[in-house]
């Protein structure tokens, strides 16, 4: 299945670049280019169409935000277009605007120590590929710290359940990490759907919506 998954890459660390180029070509993704700024990576997908584009945020010249604003102008064009996207730093608007459009799935943001974790950052990549949705534990880990949230009208297990959906996990590997039974989880998940008034309009789109309810709970910036 790898072998069809076309990746474009855009990072400026020749470091970092090479090394994810060999690492996604050891485990059978085809990268087909690899850039390293904003107007490479908009030259890239336009002419390529990949399948998956795994883009740093910020990126010469400025080192800002190049890499962000390149994702969000190629989702205008292409919505459904995956995008892994990178960055040194904590930050939950960077979350916000990369799920803006609820009716864009296949989004993961990483902390780019992530990446030295490879089981996991191939896991997150076949699953971003797929539709999935995924942000990093610590970001995630950072809102648990925080005091309030939209969120504070939830129960204690159903925020864990949460959390673990905004990782990206599935129900049934929720229900390992929580030992708790996928019935249960299922429960759980409903009564966050009900308690953040999320109506039915089919259960993936539901999920990128409560990940988005509960990360933008906290819209001051992280560290």
């Amino acid at each position: 299945m790898d072998e069809s998954v076309r990746v474009v890459i855009a990072e400026d660390s020749t470091l970092l670049r090479v090394g994810m180029v060999e690492m996604l070509e050891r485990f059978g993704f085809s990268v087909i280019r690899a850039v390293v700024d904003k107007e490479g990576l908009l030259a890239a997908v336009r002419e390529l169409q990949p399948d998956l584009v795994i883009t740093d945020i910020r990126m010469p010249p400025t080192f800002k935000e190049e890499g962000l604003e390149a994702v969000i102008e190629l989702r205008r064009e292409l919505p459904h277009l995956p995008v892994v996207a990178l960055s040194n730093y904590i930050s939950l608007r960077y979350v916000g605007d990369l799920l803006d459009d609820s009716e864009s799935v296949g989004t993961a943001y990483l902390l780019k120590d992530r990446v030295a974790e490879i089981d996991d950052f191939i896991a997150t990549l076949r699953s971003v590929v797929n539709g999935g949705t995924v942000v990093d534990p610590k970001v995630i880990a950072a809102l648990m710290r925080k005091p309030k949230s939209p969120t504070a009208q939830l129960s204690t297990r159903e925020r864990e359940v949460l959390a673990l959906v905004a990782e990206g996990h599935s129900n049934a590997s929720i229900s390992r990490r929580l030992v708790i039974t996928e019935a249960a989880v299922a429960k759980h998940i409903g009564n966050v759907f009900l308690k953040l008034d999320l109506l039915p309009n089919g259960d993936q789109h539901r999920r990128v919506l409560a990940v988005l309810t509960y990360l933008r709970g906290e819209s001051s910036e992280g560290s």
